[in-house]
């Protein structure tokens, strides 16, 4: 895989041009047009899904082991063009370098997790009242369509497209038109590594059109959807009609609760890369930071020192922490929110200033004590912007944590374990973190209460979404 695929990625080819409309690639850090992606149409879809549909029975009968040796060579495959995959996600997003390169060998040991699982994901046998046996099948659903989004683009194709095909499903891949390079280079180097053809396809397209035309397919079963929740609504609704199985990972609002009894070194050096990595976009970002009364002043004070050793610059430099926002309109969108925080007396303690003349640049900002409904507090803003409030009780807390209709990730730092399990129950999340941030584990199941989502990525649990059970009664 020497260079870029520029076109949707079906039954094994790259496909020409068919005279569709080109999505323009802007690098966000100079702001200049690189290269244009080859939009697929209805017409490619079609192809695409048929293509799948056709692999399917096949796939499906492999073995266990077949299937396992299939993705431990994606794996292995994708660690020898790690490289050349971080190069296109720095280009293409701004993720800075060794982001990017962290995150394509995450992508790797996704697919080495799912081929160690093939042989252990199995069904059971039930005692039933009846004199028979009982057993349950774990089945594939057929053609699933995993449609990712641009901030993590790599990892999420490979936490969607891993478990699916471990399970015998074939997956119709639908990147972000902002990121689509890396899924059309999983695409490709799948094939390279002897996964037949027709069993992962990439369709690169505007969501409006292929990504609701895939909720819609009377031959797609299965729709896994990440990206925000009003979209995921819309999916949501398109598929009702077929009743297709839906799991969604959608918006956030996570908390990031500080005691007073917490190590405040420990809390206030990590805590600002909870919220500014990735340049603050980021579904599980802590954008919300309560902190006990007692310890108000010195947290916010040692938050600001470590936020003001971050460096934003090139994310092609092994030295920057932060790079550019993904595009104009998305930087817009949070310096919006930083000026009505500004217009209605909040003070912006840090940042809140673009650093450089060229390249979608936006400083960390601090946004000390919003009301609680200020927007820049309630509203995701998926941008380098977080805010800190202080608390004096616990009760209150909990009910300002919990009054929003995101519940995805957390932390929570104190060093008294009653407590830390206490709270943890109490917040309305589906990943929470005592005394660090760390939210995704490949072993772990990842997902959202409320409007973060529906189901579960990563983990074992991942196989159950992209799976039917069928149960089995045999009378003696």
């Amino acid at each position: 895989m020497k260079s870029l695929i520029t076109s949707p990625f079906i039954n094994g080819h790259s496909i020409g041009p068919k005279g569709n409309e080109l999505i323009p690639q802007t690098n966000p850090t100079t702001e200049e047009v690189f290269v244009e992606v080859q939009a697929a149409g209805l017409e490619e879809l079609e192809m695409a899904v048929q293509g799948a549909k056709s692999a399917f029975n096949g796939w499906r009968q492999r073995s266990p082991n077949e299937r396992a040796d299939m993705l431990y060579a994606i794996a292995h495959a994708i660690r020898q063009q790690k490289d050349t995959l971080a190069r296109w996600e720095t280009q293409n997003i701004g993720k800075p370098a060794q982001d990017a390169k962290d995150e394509i060998e995450l992508g790797a040991r996704i697919f080495e997790y799912y081929a160690g699982a093939v042989g252990k994901y199995f069904g059971h046998t039930i005692p039933v009242s009846k004199k028979g046996l009982n057993m349950t099948l774990r089945e594939p659903m057929g053609v699933v369509a995993a449609i990712v989004p641009w901030n993590f683009p790599f990892p999420i194709a490979c936490w969607k497209v891993a478990p699916a095909l471990a399970a015998g499903n074939t997956v119709i891949l639908k990147p972000s038109s902002l990121s689509p390079l890396t899924a059309l280079g999983l695409g490709k180097l799948a094939i390279e590594a002897g996964l037949p053809e027709g069993i992962l396809q990439v369709v690169p397209g505007r969501g409006r059109l292929i990504g609701e035309a895939l909720s819609r397919h009377p031959d797609v079963r299965k729709i896994s959807f990440t990206g925000s929740t009003q979209s995921g609504a819309r999916i949501m609704e398109s598929a009702a009609k077929g009743i297709k199985r839906v799991s969604l990972e959608l918006g956030g609002k996570s908390p990031n609760i500080i005691f007073a009894d917490a190590d405040l070194d420990s809390a206030a050096s990590d805590s600002p890369m909870s919220v500014f990595a990735n340049a603050g976009q980021d579904c599980c970002a802590r954008s919300r930071v309560f902190v006990e009364d007692a310890v108000f002043d010195e947290f916010v004070d040692r938050f600001i020192a470590a936020t003001s050793e971050l460096k934003v610059d090139d994310p092609g430099l092994a030295t920057t922490h932060i790079g550019p926002m993904v595009s104009k309109s998305q930087r817009e969108n949070a310096e919006a929110f930083i000026e009505q925080a500004r217009s209605s007396g909040r003070q912006i303690a840090s940042g809140g200033h673009r650093p450089f003349e060229r390249g979608y640049f936006l400083s960390p900002t601090v946004v000390l004590e919003p009301e609680v409904g200020d927007s820049c507090w309630r509203d995701e803003i998926f941008g380098p912007v977080v805010c800190i409030r202080r608390f004096k009780d616990e009760a209150t807390m909990l009910q300002e944590v919990n009054d929003t209709p995101y519940g995805l990730s957390g932390s929570i730092w104190t060093n008294q374990l009653s407590r830390a399990l206490r709270v943890a129950r109490a917040v309305e999340a589906g990943v929470l973190s005592i005394n660090t941030h760390s939210s995704v584990h490949v072993e772990a199941p990842f997902g959202g209460y409320k409007q973060s989502g529906i189901g579960r990525d990563l983990g074992m649990h991942a196989l159950d979404g992209y799976s039917e059970i069928k149960n089995i009664f045999i009378a003696e």
